[in-house]
């Protein structure tokens, strides 16, 4: 993939050429801005999880000890999911198929990957999908 400079004000909108150079690789830095600062924020949750022993002499500190530790693991768990997303929504920039509905082949749109860099769907995709989820699950 070749380098493209990326002007420090760009952003992309919906009148701009879909996934051109400039706005691919907008998204790839997002992407890679977005893993590093979960990454950064996973070590520093294992850095407490590591220091904060449950140790706590009181019960009910022990117990809250207890809580704060089932949540950190919790995010912990949510970001490394987050970090399978985002690393393959880098393989899909690479592969040039990021941006496009995995349904329609349709573009997704700017605003919706603005708003989630790692959406797959198009916006009316993802409608359909969360309607059929609704009627099975009142099943």
């Amino acid at each position: 993939m070749s380098t493209v400079m990326l002007p420090p004000d760009y952003r992309p909108v919906e009148d701009d050429e879909f996934m051109n150079p400039v706005m691919t690789e907008y998204f790839r830095q997002k992407l890679l801005a977005w893993r590093l600062e979960l990454l950064r924020e996973s070590e520093e949750t294992l850095t407490n999880l590591q220091d904060g022993g449950l140790q706590e002499p009181d019960i009910a500190d022990r117990a809250s000890a207890e809580t704060d530790r089932a949540l950190e693991l919790r995010t912990r768990d949510r970001a490394r999911k987050l970090i399978q997303k985002i690393d393959a929504a880098l393989r899909r920039i690479e592969d040039g198929s990021y941006g496009y509905c995995e349904e329609t082949g349709e573009p997704i749109g700017v605003r919706r990957l603005e708003a989630r860099p790692v959406a797959t769907l198009s916006l009316e995709a993802q409608e359909r999908h969360e309607r059929l989820e609704r009627t099975h699950r009142d099943d």
